[in-house]
């Protein structure tokens, strides 16, 4: 996940110092009962109607991964901090939930097979996204879904991925795409936003 105030060294950044601040941002930590509840609404709208396994991709501290759970939903999050990883088994402490040190490109899940495969401002820091993408499709079981909530930040040097590029590189594995703008509302990010902020749901036969 990236820190929205620093965008343009995401790549950089040591993530495990990064942890015990990282739910400081309203939508990371989602500690604003406002910003909780446009988070959920969101993904209930994204995830499968009935419980299943959720994949939480780069899942920081799981917050993400807590909502689901909420949902009825059973998570493996996977994150590369070693130190995301040890507060998101706190925050779920009890829980139906897994949660790995490993690559969000290649997770350490073995053979297992997912409903769902749920990536959070990941995908634009990763080389070759294309290739990313068509792994993580093989990680879902027939009928399952990609959810990914990407953008491209306003900074000097504008960074991250455009709705319409992303479209793109999902068309050669699926035709059945749906596009959530999410910069026009200001409940989920505890802020008004001018930049590109989109969820896009990819589904699968």
């Amino acid at each position: 996940m990236v820190n929205d105030s620093d965008e343009t060294s995401a790549l950089s950044i040591d993530w495990d110092a990064e942890a015990a601040a990282f739910d400081d941002e309203p939508d990371h930590g989602l500690r604003d009962a406002d910003v909780r509840r446009a988070w959920n609404a969101r993904l209930r709208s994204w995830l499968p109607p009935r419980a299943g396994d959720v994949l939480d991709l780069g899942c920081g501290t799981g917050s993400l991964s807590l909502l689901a759970a909420e949902q009825g939903h059973r998570v493996t999050g996977v994150d590369l901090s070693p130190a995301m990883v040890e507060l998101a088994r706190a925050k779920l402490a009890g829980r139906d939930a897994v949660f790995l040190a490993g690559d969000a490109a290649a997770p350490p899940v073995g053979e297992q097979r997912f409903d769902t495969v749920l990536v959070r401002h990941v995908l634009w820091t990763l080389p070759d996204p294309g290739r990313v993408l068509r792994h993580w499709r093989e990680l879902l079981r027939p009928g399952g879904r990609l959810v990914l909530v990407e953008g491209v930040w306003e900074t000097a040097a504008p960074v991250g991925i455009p709705a319409g590029r992303l479209t793109a590189l999902l068309a050669p594995l699926t035709g059945q795409v749906r596009v959530e703008r999410l910069s026009g509302d200001p409940s989920l990010w505890g802020r008004e936003v001018a930049d590109e902020r989109y969820a896009m749901i990819a589904m699968f036969e």
